[in-house]
């Protein structure tokens, strides 16, 4: 961090904060699989399987990634209004909102079936007997994995750099590694055809760590500056007697 950055991000508004700690959550909406959709493979099953469009509660899961998105949109959005425009945070908020976009993307084109789940599914898939929704869906996927990390990464740097948000200098960084291992390791998951599941599940529960990350970081902002306004209202009052 370089020691001669002066003065901090700026606060954001609680309702800000609090719809952020809620992305990280309703992006979290497959851990409901176990009591809404038990035949799924969970250990090799896709995680987007969840929402195609013929599965029972498919609604709920495309639910998750549309909440999810609108609300990383709104977030990203308060914060570049309200906080200190420097280069890499405002490259950050800038993917969070894109990780937005295309969070709600995923939910806005669903696959059609589940391939792991029904053999009629994955013979259409391989003959490419899908819909566009079914084919665009692995395109949204894609782009919110590197929307994430671009943006957990820059958040991370712009708070290493400008000594701000200590939460995601420290762990900002790492997240974003993790993610991209866990990409990688999706990658290689898909190649053995064996432990997708669980891998892609890890990826988003780091996604849904970062932003619970992200939140905290503008929770302790706000914090430390509702400290600093009632330690000056304090010492004002002293003064006065």
């Amino acid at each position: 961090m370089d020691s001669d950055q002066r003065g901090g991000p700026g606060v954001v508004p609680m309702r800000l904060i609090v719809l952020a700690g809620l992305a990280s959550v309703t992006y979290a909406s497959f851990v409901l699989e176990n009591v809404l959709s038990p035949k799924l493979d969970f250990i090799n099953g896709y995680v987007s399987e969840l929402s195609a469009s013929d599965q029972p509660f498919h609604l709920v899961y495309s639910a998750g990634d549309l909440i999810t998105g609108v609300l990383s949109i709104l977030v990203a959005a308060g914060t570049l209004r309200r906080l200190t425009r420097k280069p890499l945070a405002t490259a950050g908020w800038v993917f969070l909102a894109l990780f937005g976009v295309c969070a709600i993307g995923d939910a806005s084109f669903p696959l059609d079936c589940a391939p792991s789940l029904e053999t009629w599914c994955a013979l259409r898939e391989r003959s490419e007997n899908v819909s566009f929704s079914h084919e665009f869906h692995s395109v949204t996927s894609s782009a919110v994995i590197v929307c994430g990390v671009a943006a957990l990464l820059l958040l991370s740097l712009a708070a290493r750099r400008y000594g701000w948000w200590p939460a995601l200098a420290r762990w900002g960084w790492l997240l974003a590694l993790a993610e991209s291992a866990a990409a990688l390791g999706t990658l290689v998951a898909m190649y053995a055809g064996q432990w997708l599941g669980i891998v892609q599940r890890v990826q988003i529960g780091i996604l849904c760590l970062g932003l619970l990350t992200i939140a905290w970081a503008l929770y302790s902002d706000h914090r430390d500056a509702a400290r600093a306004a009632r330690h000056a209202s304090d010492e004002r009052a002293e003064a006065c007697l």
